[in-house]
């Protein structure tokens, strides 16, 4: 029994622009963790102070960096969902 893919798969016009944004996207998350790891290798007392309610900098920041993935995450797939939309209908129009 073979299988068909659920859904024809049609060239996506907008590839180079979603890889682009990923790159970009991913530049920004590494730059921001370059930080946390700077401070933990460079300055170990700095992860341990309390930031909020007794919690260490080094949990909040590492839960921010989860977080902050999540939202990047989020943003790329609108921004790229946006951009297809755009040139799908740029495409009809020709």
């Amino acid at each position: 029994m073979l299988h068909e893919p659920a859904a024809k798969a049609e060239k996506d016009a907008a590839s180079d622009w979603k890889a682009k944004l990923g790159i970009k996207l991913f530049w920004l998350y590494c730059i921001i963790y370059m930080g946390f790891v700077g401070i933990a290798v460079f300055s170990t007392q700095t992860m341990k102070t309390e930031v909020l309610a007794g919690t260490n900098l080094a949990i909040i920041y590492g839960m921010a960096l989860i977080i902050f993935a999540i939202v990047l995450g989020l943003i790329y797939n609108h921004l790229c969902t946006k951009k297809e939309d755009e040139m799908n209908k740029e495409g009809e129009a020709k």
